[in-house]
């Protein structure tokens, strides 16, 4: 046996602190038997999902079912022991334990033998789910008023015949007392809770779906999740920062899909001044161009809700460019006057020139633009403007959720050996890291520049940094948005202007970086993790932002697999373009599946017939050995307690330290 000889000195004062926590050896022992048993747990499940645009129901559902992990669990419980329309009900149940419970007990005769089945049935999946955990850590997920009942019945062994009784008059005793609906929708939830260890979500929960307000509300009280920033979130952080031209961007994409829930409804934004404006300023406009993109499922408007949104939405687009023009002529560093655009019009031709190509204009009605000014704003807009300002400006609940946004996320993530991040790490075009400039003068690239842009976004939301900085970082967001070296866009311009006022396709185009046209290629990738110090045989970047095309024949693994896509087009208005309704993507303690999901359809019809999302499972990398919490990043975090445990034990015994009674509270 080898005696480790510490330099006790060196750390001293580090582990007089830590014996505050652990003034005995005893105690110093026990925790370190503590945390070597946790290091031989299974690996949590983490679960990953990217560019949800808002699609609420669709992502509620796909939390509560855990990707059909919970699935999975039922099926592998019990098999062939039950019907697939009792395993199909169980389910739905553990989703939706609230409704369900309605339902059965209009519909079902002898409820107190269904109540008996189907709690010993939830009981067996509720020590499924837990068996990966500590006892300590299920305890702490339990609900105040049955944690005790639940913890009970959870660590009786379902083969113990001398303990059955026991159980049996525990759920007699919950069915009797009226509170056997209260016990089955509490021990539902902690099944929910249990079946997914980690959330990631890689961006771009904000645009296109009604209820991106509503998932930010289930976020608040979510137990583990992380964030990081797609383009789309980015922009409502804009718009909450004060950015105008990201506040029009805002109201623009709302308009422009017909949906202005999370706007109105959401976060109380006043879109009256612009519906007035519009009316007066656009009333002979037929605003074509701007007729909103309505998606399936979504209501259908009647013609004069139609033409109103098309004036709204055109009104808006125009002082959108305006405010762009304004930001680009603030930072020439940004090198984006070229999307002045208004500037290249010829107003009585109606035509527009482009890389010295004209180009007839599909409307030339523009009767707020001073062709000797195109950039500045009217007097009415003026007004309109600083009236939406103010009410992005004392919108409670989006300040609330944009600090909730700020609090748990950031540019990228290293977790487990894997590179999160929503979009792309800007590349030359030989593949190596592109230098970007974020402040004049200072250019960065790789794992630097996601950092400092994380910084920066930061800036525009503190109080007490310089005010400069503070203004350069407010429009910054638009160079986030839009900027062709922004790691959330990464492509030649955003061809907004083209789409609504140009008829010729070659002007759409958007020039994609880079980083896209390499990111197949596994060195290129290799390169990547190397910069951003991420080590390990069984390394991954995991990223979103580019629908996958699964209709095309797309592959969403990319780089032998060193690259994992996992925007399948989870917002309704990507269905008919990717051909599915996104991927979600697992990693348990046996390694990844993809999960391939077909459009959802409702909650209600969830409830009433069963029905769940129809998922394709792809596994894409299983482990040699079922991974323990040891092979994670908590693990290594674990193992350096330990190792400062032995170290203060060292110290206990050596002398060094003396052991002290913890005092009595």
């Amino acid at each position: 046996m080898t005696t480790i000889h510490y330099d006790i000195t060196k750390d001293l004062h580090y582990l007089q602190l830590l014996a505050q926590s652990f003034p005995t050896i005893a105690e110093a022992s026990t925790e370190i038997i503590n945390l070597q048993a946790i290091l031989n747990l299974p690996k949590g499940t983490e679960h990953f999902l990217a560019d949800i645009h808002g699609e609420y129901e669709a992502f509620r559902h796909v939390l509560k079912n855990a990707s059909g992990n919970i699935r999975r669990k039922v099926n592998e419980l019990f098999g062939t022991t039950l019907r697939e329309t009792e395993k199909r009900e169980l389910c739905t149940l553990i989703y939706y334990p609230e409704q369900k419970i309605e339902l059965v007990k209009a519909t079902d005769s002898n409820l107190s033998d269904w109540y008996h089945i189907t709690m010993h049935r939830l009981v067996a999946v509720c020590r499924d789910v837990s068996s990966k955990y500590t006892r300590s850590k299920v305890r702490k997920s339990l609900p105040e008023d049955f944690s005790y009942i639940i913890q009970e019945l959870l660590h009786e062994r379902p083969d113990d015949a001398d303990k059955s009784a026991y159980v049996n008059v525990i759920i007699d005793t919950i069915i009797s007392t009226g509170r056997a609906d209260d016990f089955i929708i509490a021990i539902c939830n902690v099944i929910q809770r249990l079946a997914i260890d980690q959330l990631h979500i890689l961006g771009d929960i904000y645009d296109r779906g009604p209820g991106a307000h509503l998932i930010m509300d289930l976020m608040e009280h979510y137990h583990h999740w992380d964030i990081q920033w797609g383009n789309h979130d980015i922009l409502w952080m804009g718009a909450c920062a004060g950015n105008d031209a990201c506040i029009c961007n805002v109201i623009r994409l709302s308009l422009r899909y017909a949906n202005l829930t999370t706007l109105e409804e959401g976060y109380g934004i006043n879109l009256v001044p612009l519906a007035t404006f519009a009316m007066e300023t656009y009333k002979d406009d037929p605003c074509a161009e701007f007729v909103p993109k309505i998606s399936n499922g979504a209501h259908e408007l009647d013609e004069k809700t139609m033409r109103l949104t098309a004036q709204m939405h055109k009104a808006i687009a125009v002082i959108q460019f305006k405010e762009e023009a304004r930001i680009y002529e603030r930072q020439p560093e940004w090198k984006m006057q070229n999307r002045e655009l208004f500037k290249n019009i010829d107003y009585k031709k109606g035509r527009i020139t482009l890389d010295g190509k004209t180009y007839d204009l599909l409307s030339s009605n523009f009767p707020t633009i001073d062709p000797e000014n195109p950039n500045k704003l009217t007097p009415e807009e003026e007004n309109l403007m600083h009236k939406l300002h103010h009410s992005f400006k004392v919108s409670e609940k989006l300040h609330k959720h944009i600090q909730l946004l700020l609090g748990h996320g950031c540019m990228y993530l290293i977790y487990n050996n894997n590179l999160l991040f929503h979009a792309s790490v800007p590349l030359n075009e030989d593949g190596s890291l592109k230098e970007v400039e974020i402040f004049p003068g200072r250019s960065y690239s790789g794992r630097e520049l996601l950092q400092h842009t994380g910084m920066m976004i930061r800036t525009a939301f503190q109080s007490d940094s310089e005010e400069q900085l503070r203004d350069y970082a407010r429009d910054y967001f638009l160079y986030l948005w839009c900027g062709p070296d922004s790691p959330l866009f990464d492509k030649s311009k955003m061809a907004t202007f083209e789409r609504y006022f140009i008829a010729e396709k070659e002007t759409h185009h958007e020039e994609k970086g880079a980083y896209f046209r390499l990111r197949d290629n596994e060195e290129v990738c290799d390169r990547i993790l190397d910069a951003f110090g991420v080590t390990g045989d069984n390394r991954h970047i995991i990223n979103g932002h580019v629908p996958v095309h699964a209709s095309k024949g797309e592959n969403p693994i990319k780089a032998n697999g060193r690259l994992m896509v996992i925007d399948g087009g989870f917002s309704q208005a990507y269905h008919k373009e990717t051909g599915i309704a996104g991927y979600t993507l697992v990693y348990h303690s046996r390694g990844f599946q993809l999960v391939q999901h077909e459009p959802f359809t409702s909650a209600e019809d969830a409830i009433l017939t069963g029905a769940d999302i129809k998922s394709t499972t792809q596994i894409v990398e299983m482990s040699a050995h079922r991974m323990r919490v040891a092979d994670t990043d908590k693990g290594k975090e674990l193992k350096g307690q330990i190792d400062d445990l032995e170290e203060l034990l060292y110290a206990y015994r050596h002398g060094y330290i003396t052991e002290r009674e913890r005092k009595k509270s």
